[in-house]
């Protein structure tokens, strides 16, 4: 956990899938952006293509933020990598394409670090936790990455293949009291902006947890946050945060 701890006293700056308030989601576009404007990580979410390869994509299904149809499983990645995924946010974004997660790690395994995010239940028996761990050992990345998953089962899965991958449990819903029991082996906890309070913040770190927060927009909530010294906080717009963070 040591890379994903806060820097000089300050929380690091998650860019969820890239500066996504401004670039495509998940594109080249948006993490290039992210790293230009200051953050620390690249937050990914992953799926597998129907030839068994991870994805970075945000979404189950294609519609939302490309030219394509149906889910991002139905099709190889050869298939994926033909749809445009930028032209939705605007025509000088057009052409940008999905990204696997060995392109993306290839790219910026020396420049950022690495937030991965499991998808929900749909990803069980698909083996995506040992692609995974494969590509980020094969990349070297495992100490510049942390693997997030409301799934508790398959955080355990990516425990069991490799015990030195970073681990965090996703907390959105409930008491602080149910959701602490319930991280397992995780070493981070990362709850929804709307479920902390100032003083779970307190609790987290007494249970020997990390803390990083998504997903947070308004600068007004990025400066309670950094008072509250959360580890991390996930967001849309990492020059903002970066921004905010920084006046400390």
């Amino acid at each position: 956990m040591e890379t994903m701890k806060r820097s000089a006293g300050k929380p690091i700056v998650i860019a969820r899938g890239g500066a996504s308030a401004e670039a495509p989601e998940h594109t080249i576009a948006a993490f290039e952006a992210a790293l230009a404007e200051g953050a620390d990580a690249l937050a990914l979410r992953v799926r597998v293509s129907k030839d068994g390869h991870p994805v970075v994509f945000g979404h189950a299904t294609l519609e939302r933020t490309t030219d394509g149809r149906g889910p991002v499983a139905s099709l190889t990645v050869r298939e994926l990598k033909r749809l445009d995924a930028g032209g939705w946010k605007g025509p000088r974004f057009g052409g940008q394409r999905i990204q696997t997660l060995q392109e993306v790690l290839e790219r910026f395994r020396d420049r950022t670090r690495f937030w991965i995010e499991l998808p929900d239940g749909a990803a069980a028996g698909s083996g995506i936790e040992e692609r995974i761990v494969s590509t980020l050992e094969i990349y070297e990345a495992v100490e510049r990455s942390l693997v997030q998953s409301a799934d508790r089962e398959a955080l355990g899965r990516v425990r069991a293949l490799n015990p030195a991958v970073p681990l965090g449990a996703l907390w959105s819903a409930g008491p602080l009291d149910a959701a602490l029991p319930a991280t397992g082996t995780a070493d981070a906890l990362c709850p929804a902006v709307e479920v902390l309070r100032e003083a779970d913040v307190e609790k987290i770190r007494a249970a020997g947890l990390g803390c990083y927060v998504w997903t947070v927009n308004e600068p007004a909530l990025a400066d309670r946050l950094v008072g509250w010294c959360v580890d991390g906080i996930l967001t849309d717009r990492p020059g903002l945060l970066r921004a905010r963070v920084d006046r400390l």
